[in-house]
């Protein structure tokens, strides 16, 4: 059974940075693209980041310059480092294969900026 697990979030000022962790188990990632998700309260759940296999990333355009996806392939994570957060930044924060399955939706992570 596959399991994605997220940490990292918490309440932090505008300008500040989180660095968000997934651990995934049950399977490895080595070869999948995985992303970032975020849901903010009555949004849809949306791709923050993502990083193919090859190490290729890609960003959503409100995200870019700003936040750094990154995956340690020996330990089946996947990070994010978010720097200058802003209050619109605010959601739950998922990791996920990109494209997602349903079956891999963890608890995720609640990011708070606050202004």
């Amino acid at each position: 059974q596959v399991q994605l697990v997220e940490s990292g979030g918490g309440l932090v000022q505008a300008g500040g940075s989180l660095r968000l962790s997934c651990a995934a188990s049950g399977r490895t990632f080595n070869a999948a693209a995985m992303g970032w998700f975020r849901q903010a309260p009555g949004k849809e759940r949306e791709l923050v980041a993502g990083i193919r296999s090859t190490g290729y990333k890609y960003y959503t355009d409100s995200v870019k310059g700003r936040f750094i996806i990154s995956r340690d392939n020996a330990k089946n994570t996947v990070n994010l480092q978010m720097n200058s957060l802003k209050p619109e930044d605010t959601a739950v924060y998922y990791c996920n294969s990109d494209p997602a399955r349903e079956d891999y939706w963890g608890q995720g992570t609640q990011v708070t900026v606050s202004s």
